[in-house]
């Protein structure tokens, strides 16, 4: 049986733990040239850094208590703190909770706090953030912050799901891959069939999320841009391979001007940069080929301007 088929049925049993599937979908990925398939099942199987932005499926819902004292020894106790006033007074980073834990930390979480049915967070610095933001007259004491299990197990299933859902459209683009088998490699897959499988990865693992494979080093842009975010649309175009400075000059031409309609991204000033700069995606000035250049900044483009 390949190597495909191995983890497929893995997967299917209810009893296989997920790190070794993980650890055989690298090696998988390894000889596919799956780069931002390895990376994303090195995250998961270590943990995601504070300089690598997670998943959608690892941000989850947190629910916030509070104990309040006021004059005469009043006071109260396990006060729900409604999400909104969080939001308001803390940034939604508090509501949103970002979940960096492999999995292997995820499955600790789970086996030591199964009794109780939740796990706590440490909110120790909301007690300044909320203080006189509640009730009125009363002081905040402590603040404490609770994740359901049920939402850690979710992260679990939404990871074998989407390793499942790899390995079938894998099979489905690039047949062959099925014959991969833990040894000396066998089979030798050209660059138009490494794309097609890095697709499959960026549209089933990462989602909101294009290609950029031959873009250097950077294999997937993320389209996490909001509108009108010029920082964060700098920031994700350099990451792609676009030059620092060239990067900065595309957002300030973006927030002069307005897109030409819904089809078309680009204002007069945005297409004559274009047509002077793409250029530099030929001659190396840019980590970012051709082809992957202008999908990037397309779609950086459509981001920016609220058309997606």
């Amino acid at each position: 049986m390949g190597l495909l088929h191995e983890i497929q049925a893995s997967l299917l049993s209810n009893t296989s733990d997920i790190g070794p599937i993980l650890l055989k979908l690298k090696f998988l990925a390894s000889r596919l040239g799956d780069h931002p398939l390895e990376e994303w099942l090195k995250h998961e199987s270590v943990g995601y850094p504070s300089t690598v932005e997670v998943p959608e499926y690892r941000v989850v819902g947190v629910s916030y208590v509070g104990t309040f004292s006021g004059a005469f020894g009043r006071s109260i106790s396990n006060a729900p703190i409604p999400p909104y006033l969080i939001e308001k007074h803390c940034g939604p980073k508090w509501t949103n909770y970002e979940i960096r834990q492999s999995i292997a930390g995820l499955d600790h979480f789970i086996a030591s706090n199964n009794d109780s049915g939740r796990l706590t967070i440490n909110a120790a610095n909301l007690i300044l953030l909320l203080q006189g933001h509640i009730y009125e007259g009363f002081a905040c004491n402590s603040v404490t912050g609770t994740i359901s299990i049920a939402s850690i197990a979710e992260i679990k299933y939404a990871v074998r799901n989407r390793i499942l859902q790899v390995t079938l459209e894998i099979e489905k683009a690039l047949p062959d891959a099925a014959k991969i088998e833990v040894g000396p490699a066998t089979s030798v897959f050209t660059a138009e069939e490494k794309e097609k499988i890095m697709n499959v990865t960026n549209n089933i693992v990462y989602g909101d999320s294009i290609s950029v494979s031959n873009s250097g080093d950077s294999s997937v842009f993320s389209t996490s841009i909001k509108t009108g975010d010029s920082e964060t649309l700098v920031n994700e175009l350099v990451k792609a391979g676009i030059a620092p400075n060239d990067a900065k000059d595309f957002a300030v031409i973006l927030s002069e001007e307005k897109p030409a309609n819904p089809d078309q991204p680009f204002g007069a000033k945005a297409r004559a940069w274009l047509a002077k700069s793409m250029g530099k995606a030929l001659d190396g000035t840019w980590k970012a080929g051709l082809a992957a250049a202008t999908a990037v900044l397309t779609e950086a483009a459509k981001r920016y301007y609220g058309l997606k």
